[in-house]
């Protein structure tokens, strides 16, 4: 196979982007594009290099995963055991637990599925877990286990059937991310069968260069496909963002780009003549090994920092992953390429042995609850308090595609004697345990009907929530059918009415990838629009919502805004104690009132009625404990789970003052 310049020079354009936005640079908001860019590359050199061996008589299995071995593996467990101190060191006992499952997975090259089952409503964020970027890796593999042996079995068929064949699986796979997108966005970004079409790009190019079958292309429609492709890709890149669905059709735009690229920049274009210089072609070199480390060391500094890392602390971090990367590739890389240095048996071995070693390490980090013994018992109480939430929360809430008809959702407190509801999002089902412990000593249930991401409402709904106005017209179904005396109603108002995370102006900054807010399609306002005229859509949707129960006869306990904190609080407080000794966590209540204030004009507006209670977390938490602070960590006692639900121990106050408003 011929080397080409213009190939390596690509990579750079593939990994520097996501080393970028992955160090939070706006400007490069696409940058996670350049993933794809490797699906293509990747695609076309391996099927190149299987193509060539077929047709010299030279392809063995044995030969291919050798090579795969020799490339992957050495750089990659340098990386990995590089992080083990600093895991050891930085990580708290449940990321640790965390860490070690992902050790685990990597060694099997199943990295994406375990990412994909762990990248729930409320699992730890993207940016925190060392060995994410892996995924990719393991969705290569798993493509090179099968497509060779495809290869083999269809050879005799000639490659017009092939081609045929990897075109229908194409089509079907990006038919499948499409749907996927919307509908399963976790599991179509991580796995196999919604990211092959993007290798299957590669090989298609592959297959027109193999025997000369690409043709003589004109000199002019090869500067124009290769600057088209170059154009493709620079937009992706800029223009892309996290709400962009991907892998989609969407993608298409990247990965086309790529194989332009691919396909018609040579050293006698424009383009392959920009991406054969000595700088470009220098970084697509290093450029695996600068994917290894960037994530490490961006994951490790926030968690090492109670506060995310300043864009100068994540700028000289990129910088260090090239620095390292160069000596991987120099002396870990290169040697272990070298068939005279190391044998097909020693690098199979080592393959056994060091993957051997990282299981075994992970198996008992993950039994041994992330090697809790690293720190005093006081911090594992406190980082374990991510789980001090509704042990029913999977059984009772729908997230996603995990849809539950409200009609056979669970039932807390007495379930033989049902008097009242509640709904909302996952703010009211943070209050689901406490408050079904105090309907049983009262010894009545209530229905819980709680949509994660899903405020009450009839006109729009959260992005990943795209069941959410059909959900809440089978509540008001069920609502409308039981004899219901009391109905708690419970969300996250502000979130929906501003369309913004929380940023507690002290360091805290709530991260999330997901969609704030999407139109459902009936208030005729979506989020391109004026945002007053959004908010009076959304806060006049509250109001009805609520007066439609009050004039259905049903006492409402609305439960007002809970004060959100921006740090993840058990992890926050527990990485604070062993820093500073102090493990208490507040907030503004300044910074409370400003950004809560649409919110509660929006329910104050629903106006007095005999009916109506109104429950405000505010009272419990703010001004309480701490003067102008609201507590998020009090006495070593997490009073929430993450960064804005309240965990058991937090809802029990709220929960208080709820059962004071509710009759047998």
């Amino acid at each position: 196979m011929v080397y080409r310049q213009e190939v390596d020079g690509l990579r750079a354009l593939a990994v520097l982007p996501v080393i970028l936005f992955h160090a939070g640079f706006q400007t490069f908001s696409g940058g996670f594009v350049g993933v794809d860019v490797f699906f293509v590359i990747s695609g076309y050199l391996i099927t190149s290099i299987i193509l060539a061996e077929k047709q010299a008589g030279t392809f063995t299995l044995i030969n291919f995963y050798e090579r795969r071995a020799r490339r992957i593996l050495p750089a990659l467990f340098v990386v990995m055991v590089a992080c083990l101190p600093f895991a050891w060191l930085w990580l708290l006992p449940q990321d640790m637990k965390s860490f070690s499952q992902s050790l685990v997975a990597v060694s099997g090259f199943a990295s994406n599925v375990l990412f994909w089952q762990t990248s729930g409503y409320f699992e730890t964020t993207a940016e925190l877990k060392p060995l994410l970027h892996t995924w990719s890796l393991a969705v290569e593999e798993q493509y090179y286990l099968l497509f060779p042996i495809f290869l083999m079995l269809t050879w005799r068929l000639g490659k017009r059937w092939i081609l045929a064949m990897l075109a229908v699986a194409a089509v079907v796979s990006l038919a499948a991310a499409q749907w996927g997108s919307a509908v399963e966005p976790a599991a179509t970004f991580y796995l196999l069968p919604t990211r092959g079409w993007e290798l299957l790009i590669g090989a298609y190019v592959a297959f027109c260069f193999s025997n000369g079958n690409k043709g003589q292309s004109s000199k002019a429609i090869n500067e124009a496909g290769g600057a088209i492709g170059l154009l493709l890709l620079i937009y992706a890149i800029f223009a892309f963002d996290k709400q962009t669905p991907f892998p989609s059709l969407y993608t298409l735009i990247p990965t086309v780009g790529t194989a332009l690229i691919i396909f018609c920049a040579s050293q006698q274009t424009a383009v392959g003549k920009l991406l054969g210089n000595k700088l470009f072609v220098g970084v697509g070199l290093i450029s695996y090994s600068t994917y290894l480390w960037h994530q490490p060391l961006f994951a490790f500094a926030r968690h090492k920092s109670l506060d995310e890392p300043s864009k100068l602390l994540l700028s000289a971090l990129a910088i260090a992953a090239v620095v390292l990367a160069y000596f991987s590739w120099k002396y870990v890389e290169t040697p272990f390429r070298n068939k005279q240095r190391f044998s097909r048996k020693q690098i199979f071995s080592y393959g056994c042995v060091g993957s051997g070693l990282f299981v075994a390490f992970g198996l008992v980090g993950h039994f041994n609850e992330g090697y809790t013994y690293r720190f005093s018992s006081v911090v594992g109480v406190l980082s374990q308090a991510s789980l001090d939430k509704n042990p029913r929360q999977a059984d009772c809430t729908t997230f996603g595609v995990l849809y539950k008809n409200p009609s056979d959702s669970c039932v807390i407190g007495n379930q033989k004697f049902t008097t009242g509801a509640l709904i909302g999002d996952s703010h009211a089902d943070t209050i689901s345990l406490p408050l079904s412990n105090g309907l049983a000593a009262m010894d009545i249930g209530f229905k819980q009907m709680t949509y994660a991401g899903c405020a009450p409402s009839k006109t729009f709904f959260r992005g990943g929530a795209f069941r959410c106005l059909e959900y809440n017209d089978a509540v008001r179904k069920v609502l409308e059918n039981e004899n219901y005396k009391s109905v708690v109603v419970m969300a996250r108002w502000t979130v929906y009415l501003e369309g913004t995370l929380f940023d507690n102006g002290e360091g805290g900054v709530e991260i999330n990838a997901t969609d704030l807010w999407i139109d459902g399609g009936v208030s005729g306002v979506d989020k391109t629009r004026d945002l007053s005229v959004r908010k009076k859509a959304v806060a006049l949707s509250y109001k009805n919502a609520v007066l439609d129960l009050l004039n259905a006869g049903k006492k409402v306990i609305l439960v007002y805004p809970v004060p959100e904190v921006g740090w993840n609080a058990p992890s926050y407080a527990a990485k604070k104690l062993i820093h500073t000794k102090d493990s208490s966590v507040s907030t503004s209540h300044q910074k409370y009132i400003e950004r809560n204030a649409d919110a509660i004009a929006a329910l104050d507006a629903i106006g007095e009625h005999t009916n109506l209670v109104r429950i405000k977390p505010e009272k419990m938490l703010c001004d309480t404990y701490i003067k102008d602070r609201c507590v998020a960590v009090v006495n070593d006692v997490s009073l929430y789970f993450d960064d804005n639900h309240l965990s058991n121990a937090g809802a029990q106050l709220v929960v208080n003052e709820i059962m004071k408003h509710i009759a047998r």
